[in-house]
């Protein structure tokens, strides 16, 4: 088994980002020199997943605060406020994007030393956060194994979008608990819902599992309810852009659908995600701003248009779970059920 899918490296003083807009078609790299250009990457979705947004955020404002001319310290850190403020306007919902920006400019204000001393200290701590992530993912996987369901047989997973390495440091969240049930034979079977509109689950957790070797069948999102009713599916783990304290779970598009079938079916539904996706500051999921994209997302499938010319679209990129259809949250610190989630990490 290798591990070695890395969607954001930092190499030759540059960011190399997997063009995750090609796979599973084409393998692209796509280098990242200036604040801008990653900006541009995190809102056009050529990097993607919370936890790997938030590490291409880390090394945006780094890339940021190596384009700034000055000497003086305090002229510095207004002009790397500005470059906060770009980079938060890319994508809404995911809450890692806004923590490893404050964290950057949380070391940029608490750094003791000249403006070079400060740069240093960003790149520095842009790699900590991608080492921390992936370390958080393995950690994770491990603590998803403790609270699948026991049984005879090897267990079969319905996931939903994509949680794997490309979507975080590497390994991945809900992929990554996936990835530890098949390292320790668990797993038979991985059914990955397509995703739509932007294929996700298809395109990208598909190509992760063929990579692996791990047995992957892909369904369409309507399919889901009917593979439960037919018993084939003993578990769904997906993974999350934010998480409100009371447990309250937005995640792409299709997840709040999956959770009600199955409640429905007596399906035990994980959440997979760091702590660092918990938004502290919100009490429930009502709260979670939710991104609207572009409605060329649904009218057409590459270049194709598939709808007739006249109609309306409605194009949410995320929905909420409540947290009373949530069996559990895998975190790096252990599985809690949300109604825990709060005391448990506080402690």
């Amino acid at each position: 088994m290798t591990n070695n899918i890395y969607p954001v490296v930092w190499q030759d003083e540059r960011v190399l980002l997997i063009d995750q807009t090609k796979l599973p078609l084409e393998y692209n790299l796509v280098a990242i020199s200036r604040y801008e250009d990653m900006a541009l990457a995190i809102k056009n979705m050529i990097v993607r997943g919370a936890p790997a947004i938030g590490v291409a955020a880390g090394y945006g404002m780094y890339l940021g605060a190596r384009e700034i001319q000055t000497d003086d310290g305090k002229i510095f850190l207004q002009e790397l406020q500005k470059i906060a403020v770009i980079l938060r306007e890319t994508r809404p919902t995911a809450v890692n994007l806004f923590w490893a920006i404050s964290r950057m400019l949380k070391i940029a204000h608490e750094s003791i030393g000249n403006v070079t001393e400060i740069k240093a200290n960003l790149l520095a701590t842009a790699q900590q956060i991608q080492l921390e992530d992936l370390q958080t993912c393995q950690a994770i996987g491990d603590h998803g194994l403790a609270v699948l369901p026991k049984k005879p047989d090897k267990l079969t997973i319905l996931t939903h979008c994509n949680t794997g390495s490309l979507a975080t440091a590497g390994y991945g969240t809900a992929l990554g608990v996936i990835r530890s049930a098949w390292r320790d034979h668990r797993l038979a079977r991985v059914y990955a819902d397509e995703t739509r509109p932007r294929l996700q689950g298809a395109k990208l957790t598909a190509w992760e599992c063929v990579q692996e070797q791990i047995p992957v069948t892909v369904i369409t999102d309507g399919m889901a309810a009917h593979c439960m009713q037919q018993g084939m599916i003993d578990g769904v783990i997906v993974g999350a852009d934010r998480i409100a304290v009371n447990g309250d779970t937005a995640n792409k598009i299709g997840t709040y659908s999956l959770a009600v079938v199955a409640k429905s079916h007596n399906v035990p539904f994980f959440v997979a995600a760091p702590i660092s996706t918990i938004d502290f500051e919100l009490e429930n999921g009502s709260q979670i701003p939710i991104e609207e994209r572009h409605p060329s997302e649904i009218y057409q499938v590459g270049e194709t248009v598939i709808c007739p010319p006249g109609v309306e679209f409605y194009n949410p990129a995320f929905d909420v779970t409540p947290a009373n259809l949530i069996t559990a949250i895998i975190t790096e610190k252990g599985a809690f059920h949300p109604d825990e989630l709060l005391a448990k990490l506080k402690r």
